[in-house]
């Protein structure tokens, strides 16, 4: 028992120096504690701590905690790029703060056999190289505390990979976007957040065509949706065997207290604008432009630090303005504190913003960071990438100064189109300036 705590400590001190100090600590309270607890505080005084699922992202190497066993995985072997065959196991584990799976390989593997749901465990591990989304175990064992772990296994949420089905919130879709698979050939994809009473999910839809003419805030019964392991928070995938149907169900996506956002984690909240800083141009990895800007809000006397990153820092917003976050990424901030990260796979809404149908021909024009999308008279941002210069017809939601499409399609430049297009132009250039 003393060699399991030793693993979290075994870079410090040589092992026969923890077994000293471990029997010093039973002598010194007069053999009132058991050895394991005596290892424990031998661990705790060398500065290595047991911390909670959430705090599982931090800087250390490894990690030691205590988690319920929520779902598992069977034995299943393998063979290696050696030829040689390995054997590996999955745990998905969780406290009061969140879950996280536990790999088991080849002799640690046959362990999940003894293990039932339900069980504590004592797990040592690390996290392998730079994914921070699991655990692998280095030495496990039962533990006798009791841990409050709330999430069920079931419904996507477990580490089964079958096919689900979901009765959930369309809260928003991103427009269709053509990728090219391995073979040449392409296809289209579709990006949305989803959510129901147990809070939101990406959903990829491989076969746009599901969700034609479904609006935002549709209740939908989502059959054949599978659950994304890879991905970091809850996530689906759904293809041509799937189907979407509208439903009667009335799901509700609650929102977190601004007080009760932790460091990570995937968050929904609302609350006023206090602050709000003008956006700032950065440019991105890949070269391209992009926009960040910070806004703090608040719920009577909780605030939250939010930064909304490229299309959603262009959304204008004032202090005192009502507005809704899902699915938004939490992180220590920069300068201490917690922020909120509104970005790709995140729906950021103005609820008073005008929200309708809207079909447009203009021609796209690139901004700084954004694309527009101009007939002369009237100018939207647009969510979605097109060619500058080129006219299209688009078919869409408008929010707002911005045209969510669904549907595009090339216009034609007639001479009586672009003639008016130029008399529209001279007539703004013409329009005094305002006082």
């Amino acid at each position: 028992m003393v060699l399991f705590h030793y693993a979290l400590v075994d870079d410090l001190i040589p092992q026969e120096e923890f077994e000293r100090r471990v029997e010093q600590k039973i002598e010194e309270c007069g053999d009132l504690l058991d050895e394991p607890t005596a290892a424990m505080l031998v661990v705790g005084a060398l500065g290595r701590q047991h911390v909670r699922v959430r705090e599982l992202s931090g800087k250390s190497s490894l990690f030691c905690f205590f988690a319920k066993v929520v779902d598992k995985t069977e034995p299943k072997e393998f063979v290696r790029k050696d030829g040689e065959k390995g054997w590996v196991a999955t745990l998905l584990v969780g406290d009061e703060t969140g879950t996280t799976r536990i790999v088991l390989w080849d002799e640690k593997a046959g362990a999940v056999l003894e293990i039932a749901i339900g069980d504590v465990l004592e797990i040592i591990g690390r996290h392998p190289g730079k994914n921070m989304r699991e655990i692998y175990a280095l030495a496990l064992r039962k533990a006798t505390c009791e841990i409050t772990c709330t999430v069920p296994a079931g419904n996507g949420t477990g580490l089964s990979a079958e096919p689900v089905d979901l009765d959930v919130l369309l809260i928003g879709a991103g427009a269709p976007r053509t990728f090219t698979r391995r073979d040449g050939t392409t296809g289209e994809m579709q990006k949305c957040v989803i959510g129901d009473a147990t809070g939101t999910a990406r959903l990829v839809v491989w076969a746009p065509d599901l969700l034609l003419g479904i609006p935002a805030g549709s209740a939908l019964h989502i059959a054949g949706a599978k659950p994304d392991r890879r991905s970091e928070g809850r996530a689906y995938s759904l293809d041509e065997s799937g189907t979407v149907s509208l439903s009667d169900a009335v799901v509700t996506v609650p929102f977190a207290p601004l007080a009760s956002v932790s460091d990570n984690g995937y968050y929904s909240v609302h609350g006023e604008v206090k602050t709000v800083h003008e956006p700032r141009s950065f440019t991105s990895r890949d070269g391209t432009t992009s926009w960040v800007r910070n806004i703090r809000i608040g719920e009577g006397d909780e605030v939250l630090s939010v930064v909304l990153w490229g299309e959603h820092a262009l959304v204008p917003v004032h202090p005192g303005d009502r507005i809704e976050i899902y699915h938004a990424a939490a992180k220590p901030g920069r300068f201490g504190g917690i922020e909120l990260g509104v970005g790709r796979g995140s729906i950021f809404r103005v609820p008073h913003e005008e929200t309708r149908a809207i079909t447009f021909t203009g021609t796209i024009i690139p901004g700084n960071g954004c694309t527009f999308i101009d007939n002369g008279t009237e100018r939207y941002l647009i969510e979605r990438e097109f060619p500058a210069g080129c006219d299209v017809k688009i078919t869409g939601v408008l929010s707002g100064s911005r045209i969510i499409p669904e549907r595009s399609e090339p216009a034609e430049r007639s001479p009586d189109a672009v003639a008016e297009r130029l008399a529209a132009l001279a007539a703004r250039l013409d329009a005094p300036l305002p006082p």
